[in-house]
């Protein structure tokens, strides 16, 4: 593990990007950004679509490890170059923590939850990620009610699999998503902290993980999960928000930082100048980590 930038992780101020839209995500984000799909003809079209939108943003000036604590990155930006450095390098030499989505999308939903499929190349995959210099990983479920037997089924396959990604020398980000739609939101988070308290407990002094959650219903819901001494760092996701709402809420949750993706991109479009590009992209990141670390 890179001292450094665990340190980084840790005591930092700023925000995580995430940058990792996969196969299903990535032409809802490709036409938000207003390159449509009859500009590319197949797979590795768009990803080579995708990646051109993510160096943008990536080599922005106003992407700046200021601001910018660490990003996620989707498997083929691991594998792609920017200006002559495969994506990890690049930002570490930026002095930007990089981490690899390592989740292959959601099982179909049961008992109120949506577990991972399963991952059948992990091991592959964190080998490639050490030999890629990547810090981290993360990997994503989704919450959508209060079935307390589902949630403990999410946050049982979550630290399991965390576990095997401690074992490569890598940091887990284990990100159990409660689907902000949700009716019974508030009672989901109480289950959901409750199972989550119990796995960190059973940790060793020698694993770490870091905590991608929603932004609570209640403020400060998970200050125990905060303040315990095996979580690295909590980051929020956007779920949804925009992100006027999400900056709001957030800064009302003392100790977490932001991991967004729709609300950072939001204001971002193919067809602008630079000028109006890294303008658009400096307003969102600065009130991103103005969010996380000014609390109220």
């Amino acid at each position: 593990m890179n001292n450094s930038q665990f340190d980084k992780m840790k005591n930092g101020k700023g925000f995580i990007a995430a940058l990792d839209q996969s196969g299903g995500s990535t032409p809802k984000a490709l036409a938000a950004y207003g390159v449509l799909e009859d500009s590319y003809s197949n797979e590795e079209e768009m990803f080579d679509k995708v990646h051109e939108m993510r160096t943008r943003i990536i080599t922005s000036p106003a992407f700046s490890v200021e601001r910018i604590l660490g990003v996620i990155l989707f498997e083929q930006t691991m594998d792609s170059k920017i200006e002559g450095k495969y994506t990890a390098d690049y930002l570490a030499d930026k002095g930007i923590v990089p981490f690899l989505k390592v989740d292959k999308g959601l099982a179909e939903q049961k008992n109120g939850v949506q577990l991972m499929k399963p991952i059948h190349d992990l091991e592959e995959t964190l080998r490639r990620a050490n030999e890629r210099n990547i810090f981290g990983t993360k990997m994503r479920s989704v919450i959508h009610e209060p079935n307390a037997g589902g949630i403990k089924e999410v946050v049982d396959q979550q630290f399991e699999i965390g576990k095997r990604i401690i074992a490569a020398d890598l940091i887990p980000i284990i990100e159990p998503e409660v689907n902000i739609q949700s009716e019974q939101k508030e009672k989901s988070e109480e289950i959901l902290c409750d199972e989550i308290l119990t796995h960190l407990n059973e940790l060793s002094e020698e694993e770490y993980v870091m905590l991608k959650l929603s932004i609570p219903t209640t403020a400060n819901a998970y200050k125990e999960l905060v303040e315990h001494p095996r979580v690295v760092r909590i980051v929020a996701l956007s779920g949804g928000y925009s992100r006027v709402e999400a900056n709001e809420k957030l800064k009302e949750n003392g100790g977490v930082i932001a991991s967004f993706s729709r609300a950072l991109a939001s204001d971002l479009n193919a067809n602008q100048s630079e000028e109006e590009f890294d303008a658009a992209l400096k307003k969102a990141v600065d009130s991103i980590y103005d969010a996380s670390v000014h609390k109220k």
